[in-house]
């Protein structure tokens, strides 16, 4: 007999005293059998106003279990200052949701994770570090993780099965397979983990290969496969690492879509029958991801692969069985039915929450507010430009700029270029540089000017989250060259679009012909409600509403729309500032429904 508890039985017994243990053949609640029905969420990409309603739609759905990545870099955003209190940083009070709401809970903590987000989750703080290495032993990184991984431990220890509390399992480290072999690093991150006090049995992560479970799964820690979704996958993890569960730690319902690309929208009917053959076969899994929410501000990260550099869009909506706003897809239904029917006789699944409600927003004329050229900081002397973070900058935009002596026309170069850059001589705009495109070069027209001025405007998209080419700084990496001859003596301009930054713009129209101008507007609402802003008419740049900062659009798509959760705005009069890199005239923004 397998124990497949729903949450109506699971709410009964949730603060009762459990065990959970691991046998060879699979999982143990309380002595019996367990097959983990686990649903991923992420509490940093989802208001905490939110969260029971998501935690509560994957329990509609079937799911006994919710699996979370925490990041560190969200917790942890500047070095030694940790937030586990505000708004959705509070995992506590995440956890305790999932404990009230009857689920268990995996914890997927890092320092590493993937994700799509920024850097992996790792802290930008560390690449002020010029030649340190990360997801290894170098001791500078590891000082940093022990730091992190001991204070996080301090929050996730009361809510240990072996306390009363929901968390069954934590994984050490994410698909470290797919990019080191050093064995020590991970039996570190597991003894710290220990020698903090947790308790739990631990896992690992990684693709089904030989070459991906050697380097990264650990003797006595269960397997994760990501995803586990043929007899063939669990054979060979079992085999590479005998006496301990494999599950798929990682079942796709969806997946990640790059700008520039179409929506991505997996085929349903095969994920489905991976799903069967995991029920069928009495497998734990957990579903990547059950909802994917939003990459708010600059948090969206970006692939590296034969495409060369591939930033995320802003919604991590994912394709999810629960979409970006929390409803309920054709996906959610199809897998709440086939989940359903495995339930015991006599037993039903909760009924679907109702929905958050959404509105439309009448159309909000912009207006120019103001301009980036106006609202420079006090520069900074550079022999040679260098990343943001040698500028102690982590997102943003950079201004570099110097004047021309010596070649003043001609071929310029950036080398390396990370990630966007608008171009200017004397104040006229010449063109865009796109690392996406590999565009690093463009002609530089002759000038009137006895020594020209270069502006470099360069924006810093989603640090690269996965595999070989994971320290990616931001801004200009190495030099910039005119007719070869190497550009010396810049000036550099801090712009990071913080809070504080947006909040103390002065209003000004002085370049009012200069691209990099921000738009702003007061509109009334008779209602809040979630919606998501048309940005159809814009280009490239940020909004940000009430002071929230809502991600980046880009004219490239397929992203149109931002998401703006209800709770952010307000009854009556409510503000939205932009930043365009590109837009001159004053556009127009409506909120919608749906994405699209």
């Amino acid at each position: 007999m397998i124990l497949l508890l729903c949450p109506a039985m699971i709410a009964q017994k949730a603060r009762a005293r459990h065990t959970f243990s691991m046998e060879s053949s699979g999982f143990m609640l309380d002595g019996i059998p367990f097959q983990i029905i686990s649903g991923e969420m992420h509490p940093a990409r989802i208001p905490a106003e939110y969260w029971r309603h998501r935690i509560q739609m994957a329990k509609a759905m079937g799911c006994n279990t919710i699996g979370i990545y925490i990041f560190w870099n969200f917790h942890e955003p500047r070095e030694g200052e940790y937030d586990f209190t505000t708004s959705n940083h509070n995992l506590a009070q995440f956890i305790k949701t999932v404990q009230d709401e009857g689920m268990w809970l995996l914890v997927r903590p890092g320092p590493y994770v993937c994700a799509e987000w920024d850097l992996g989750g790792i802290p930008p703080y560390l690449l002020r570090i010029p030649d340190i290495k990360l997801r290894c032993m170098d001791p500078r990184y590891m000082a940093a993780a022990e730091k992190y991984i001991t204070r996080l431990a301090a929050e996730l220890k009361p809510w240990l099965i072996t306390n009363g509390g929901p968390i069954l399992m934590l994984q050490i480290e994410n698909e470290y397979g797919s990019y080191g072999n050093d064995r020590n690093y991970l039996l570190r991150l597991k003894e710290i983990w220990q020698q903090n006090g947790i308790d739990v049995p631990f896992f690992t992560g990684d693709g089904a290969t030989p070459h991906m479970l050697e380097a990264g799964s650990l003797p006595g820690c269960a397997v994760g496969l990501d995803p586990g979704s043929s007899p063939a996958h669990f054979e060979l993890a079992e085999k590479m690492n005998p006496g301990v569960p494999v599950f798929s730690s990682e079942t796709y319902p969806g997946w990640l879509t790059h700008w520039g690309e179409n929506w991505a929208r997996p085929d349903t009917s095969a994920f489905l029958k991976e799903i069967r053959f995991l029920m069928d076969n009495k497998k734990s899994f957990n579903l990547y991801v059950v909802h994917g929410g939003t990459n708010f501000g600059f948090t969206a990260g970006a692939n590296s692969g034969g495409k060369g550099y591939e930033p995320d869009v802003t919604s991590y909506d994912y394709d999810a069985p629960i979409d970006e706003q929390g409803r309920p897809t054709a996906k959610y239904m199809a897998l709440r039915k086939l989940i359903g029917s495995y339930l015991p006789k006599g037993k039903k699944l909760p009924d679907i929450p109702a929905a958050v409600e959404a509105v439309e927003i009448l159309p909000i004329p912009l207006n120019v507010f103001t301009s980036v050229w106006d609202n420079l900081s006090q520069p900074v002397n550079s022999v040679q430009p260098g990343p943001f973070e040698s500028y102690n900058q982590d997102y943003g935009f950079i201004l570099y700029k110097t004047e021309l002596i010596g070649h003043k026309k001609g071929r310029l170069t950036v080398t390396d270029l990370h990630d966007y850059a608008t171009v200017f001589v004397d104040g006229e705009y010449i063109g865009s540089l796109d690392r996406r495109l590999g565009i690093n070069s463009l002609e530089i027209p002759e000038s009137k000017s006895a020594n020209p001025v270069l502006e470099i405007l360069v924006e810093g998209m989603g640090r690269i989250n996965f595999a070989e080419h994971l320290i990616d700084r931001k801004g200009i990496t190495e030099r910039v060259t005119l007719n070869g001859m190497t550009l010396m003596n810049w000036k550099i301009y801090n712009l990071p679009m913080s809070d504080d930054y947006i909040y103390n713009l002065r209003s000004s129209a002085r370049n009012p012909g200069k691209r990099g101008v921000f738009f702003k507007a007061n509109f009334f609402i008779d209602k809040a409600g979630d919606t998501f802003f048309d940005v159809s008419g814009l280009k490239k740049g940020i909004v940000w509403v009430n002071g929230h900062n809502l991600g980046r659009y880009w004219e490239i798509g397929p992203q149109k729309r931002l998401y703006c959760p209800g709770i952010w705005l307000r009854k009556g009069a409510n503000e939205m500032v932009v930043f365009d890199l590109l837009q001159l005239t004053a556009p127009v923004v409506t909120g919608k429904k749906t994405m699209e």
